[in-house]
């Protein structure tokens, strides 16, 4: 029997609106604090896929969690608090309408669009003569649109100024927050005996003060490579051994699915589901350093709920 939470239907007090992502379940509590639920949906090329995956929102729930905290001396962030294994609480901010996208490497994204003959991406010229998986010569940042439905959009920084989607002055302060992450992020992935290959950052704004927002270094929004055996690999034109779900999308592509018009998903059956579970946690031992301890699934909806309501009850300021 598959364990896995696709969706929630809370009602709590206060409550004044309620967003679905493609993953997380996001509850406003009276414009001063979210409630964000992070469910077992996983999604692939900006598509859910009809199945959950087991244990999937435990996993990015704590790795964010862990790496908010391990990252507030770089950026004020919005987590207050978790209350349950699959749920954090935090400060209700306005989000900016772009991701941060960094790439330290020439991987997905970035090397589905060099294959094609593509030099400049958002603005960033990648150089000449890289081949999958090449370390660039500093990060690049690539951000996107925020799409409400369906896909995120490639967006150069004069682009976002042009628009006026970000003041010069607050994307030129993204800038600095996501680099500074992003060598944060590559320090304890180092330590582990990991790559941080890319990643993307979500910022808001509270009271006029920018906060990180969302996750931070999870498999759901990184891409991770092993650093032994990584030279190697690279020399003798070898896939690199990653922990990302970068491997769902090869899934995927292999049959025939990437996301576009009149595709259709394929069927993930139940030993695939597990091994995508199994990869989560074991992404989740490898850049944390601990043992995933399991949370009682036998009424994960309840639990939930109960959690939640308890951590009302009290004050938070």
């Amino acid at each position: 029997m598959n364990t896995a939470i696709t969706a929630t239907n809370f009602n709590f007090p206060k409550q004044k609106s309620f967003y679905k992502g493609k993953v997380r379940d996001v509850y406003n509590i009276n414009d001063e604090l979210m409630i964000m639920v992070v469910s077992d949906r996983i999604s692939a090329f900006d598509v859910v896929l009809p199945e959950g995956i087991p244990f999937k929102g435990q996993v990015l729930n704590q790795i964010a969690a862990k790496f908010l905290d391990e990252t507030a001396d770089i950026v004020p962030n919005w987590k207050i608090y978790t209350p349950d294994p699959m749920v954090t609480v935090g400060l209700f901010c306005e989000p900016f309408k772009i991701e941060m996208v960094v790439r330290g490497y020439l991987s997905g994204h970035a090397w589905r669009e060099y294959k094609m003959g593509k030099r400049i991406l958002c603005g960033e010229l990648m150089p000449e003569g890289m081949k999958e998986n090449d370390k660039f010569p500093n990060p690049i940042i690539t951000p996107t649109t925020k799409a409400v439905i369906g896909h995120d959009e490639d967006i150069s920084k004069q682009e976002i100024l042009n628009l006026n989607l970000v003041s010069k002055t607050d994307y030129e302060q993204l800038e600095n927050y996501t680099f500074a992450l992003f060598e944060r992020g590559t320090e304890i992935a180092n330590k582990m005996g990991l790559i941080l290959v890319d990643t993307k950052y979500e910022f808001g704004k509270k009271d006029g003060k920018t906060y990180l927002i969302d996750e931070i270094h999870t498999p759901d929004s990184s891409r991770y490579f092993y650093k032994e055996g990584y030279e190697a690999r690279q020399k003798h034109n070898e896939p690199q051994k990653q922990l990302s779900k970068e491997f769902v999308r090869e899934w995927l592509m292999e049959k025939g699915f990437q996301g576009k018009e009149g595709q259709q998903v394929p069927k993930m059956d139940k030993a695939f589901v597990n091994l995508v579970s199994e990869r989560y946690i074991e992404l989740y031992e490898n850049i944390t350093g601990t043992e995933f301890i399991k949370s009682d699934v036998s009424n994960t909806i309840s639990r939930v709920e109960k959690n939640i309501l308890n951590f009302l009850k009290k004050p938070y300021k």
